[in-house]
């Protein structure tokens, strides 16, 4: 079995691991650039070293030249109130998004990029960056944002501006549909590959619930007993940092 060494330098910290959106490969940030990784076969595909700065989000677009990049540890390549959108191809950015908080999380699509702030989520057009879409959150210091990669449907799942709820915006039919999925925080959401449901898991830990995005109806709930516990699985066959 193959073994990922980040480095030989101990130094090296690993600030970031997330997939892409087909899962077929996985990015890591760390405090001198980014790597990214082939999952099966295992190997390196490439990497970048900065010799001024660390990496704290590396959002992949599939397995294209353009990345989003996001400054991170004790010395940020980038302001980490920044987006930057990285060109492999040039080894440059070619645009930036500016903020006036910290970005806590990037997703993207062909055609979109998602921006999660402590309390708000932006959505821009990816091919000029322009402004598309505001949406206000509770608290999300998590980041947590589902953004579903199907190029035939544009669905993003976010925290609501109430606690356990989950807002899903449905662009292609131009309409928004509340869930309210548990009573406790937001732990975890995901969506499915073709965004038609949503899973969502709360701070207790306890339940794991699907939604369907359209109704809002909930169609399965599995219950893992009484101890609380951090949900920490992968997001293969769901999309959503972390899965849920």
């Amino acid at each position: 079995m193959s073994s990922m060494s980040l480095s030989n330098n101990q130094k090296n910290e690993l600030l970031f691991v997330g997939f892409n959106q087909d899962y077929g490969c996985f990015a890591c940030g760390t405090d001198n650039g980014f790597r990214i990784y082939n999952v099966d076969p295992f190997r390196e595909t490439f990497r970048r070293v900065f010799s001024n700065g660390g990496i704290g989000i590396v959002e992949m677009l599939f397995r294209c030249n353009l990345l989003a990049l996001v400054g991170g540890g004790r010395n940020p390549r980038y302001p980490p109130n920044k987006v930057m959108i990285w060109d492999d191809h040039q080894s440059r950015c070619i645009g930036e998004l500016s903020f006036r908080s910290e970005v806590k999380a990037v997703r993207l699509r062909r055609d979109r990029v998602v921006v999660v702030l402590a309390q708000r989520i932006y959505v821009y057009r990816f091919s000029d960056l322009h402004l598309l879409d505001r949406i206000n959150t509770i608290r999300n210091d998590q980041g947590l944002v589902a953004l579903c990669a199907d190029a035939s449907n544009m669905v993003l799942a976010c925290p609501g501006i109430s606690r356990g709820h989950v807002n899903v915006e449905l662009y292609d039919l131009r309409r928004s549909t509340l869930i309210p999925a548990h009573e406790s925080e937001l732990a975890q959401l995901a969506l499915s590959m073709d965004g038609k449901m949503v899973a969502t898991a709360s701070s207790r830990g306890t339940l794991l619930r699907v939604f369907d995005t359209d109704t809002g109806s909930l169609l399965h709930e599995l219950r893992r007993g009484m101890d609380r516990a951090e949900r920490r699985t992968s997001r293969r066959g769901w999309e959503g940092r972390g899965g849920a």
